[in-house]
């Protein structure tokens, strides 16, 4: 696999977990505080539960082939429990040269 497709998979699943997170968290305020409506999390539900197996495939197959040390890896995995934290994952990785040549400022 050529490294360079797998970082941009995983920055691209990194980001898509965390609007499909957005998404559900809106989904779920709607539900419980105004108590309105579930169509939020009947919609958002399935789609971040996909998104997060996506991620967590992902992150497995760019550990492997960027050379991740087995910190970097848990971590990566770690980070797509709380809300939003793939895309800090993502943001730092990319920094620290573990999605290729680190980014420039």
């Amino acid at each position: 696999m050529n490294p360079r497709t797998v970082a941009l998979a995983f920055r691209t699943v990194a980001v898509a977990e965390a609007l499909s997170w957005i998404g559900l968290l809106a989904g779920m305020y709607v539900k419980y505080v105004p108590e309105t409506s579930e169509v939020g999390v009947q919609v958002f539900g399935p789609i971040h539960g996909a998104v997060f197996v996506v991620y967590v495939l992902v992150a497995l197959v760019a550990a492997r082939v960027l050379g991740w040390s087995r910190g970097t890896a848990l971590l990566a995995l770690v980070a797509s429990v709380p809300p939003l934290a793939t895309v800090v994952f993502e943001r730092w990785a990319g920094r620290t040269g573990r999605l290729g040549a680190p980014a420039r400022a």
